[in-house]
């Protein structure tokens, strides 16, 4: 299934999401409204190999916690994640089984390509 995790509130998010022109086969889901399961989660791992790959680095919880990201276990990163929607790095498309997380430009970029070519 072809999904787009992504913050609703996030202006980031917004343009982004206007940029990519995502198709209606696209299920689009506000992580903040219906966050991640551990199965979602699961899934997401297995596309990247690492939790910590799909931790927000910058999440102002962290900040508040005293807490690095770069300092933290996967299993650590993990239990954030699900813990609170703001651990997610985002957005996250998963599409064709390809999966594309973060806002970098490269990223975003690549996420187009695929998607429109």
């Amino acid at each position: 299934m072809d999904i787009f995790y992504y913050l609703k509130t996030c202006d980031t998010c917004k343009r982004i999401i206007k940029n990519l022109e995502l198709p209606d086969s696209i299920k689009q889901i506000n992580i903040k409204e219906k966050p991640l399961t551990p199965e979602q989660l699961n899934v997401l791992f297995t596309k990247t190999k690492s939790y910590s790959a799909l931790l927000n680095p910058r999440a102002q919880l962290l900040k508040k916690r005293g807490l690095k990201a770069s300092e933290l276990s996967e299993q650590e990163s993990k239990a954030l994640i699900l813990e609170h929607y703001s651990f997610l790095k985002r957005p996250v498309l998963i599409y064709q089984n390809k999966i594309f997380v973060g806002n970098a430009l490269a990223t975003v970029e690549a996420a187009q390509k695929t998607l429109h070519g």
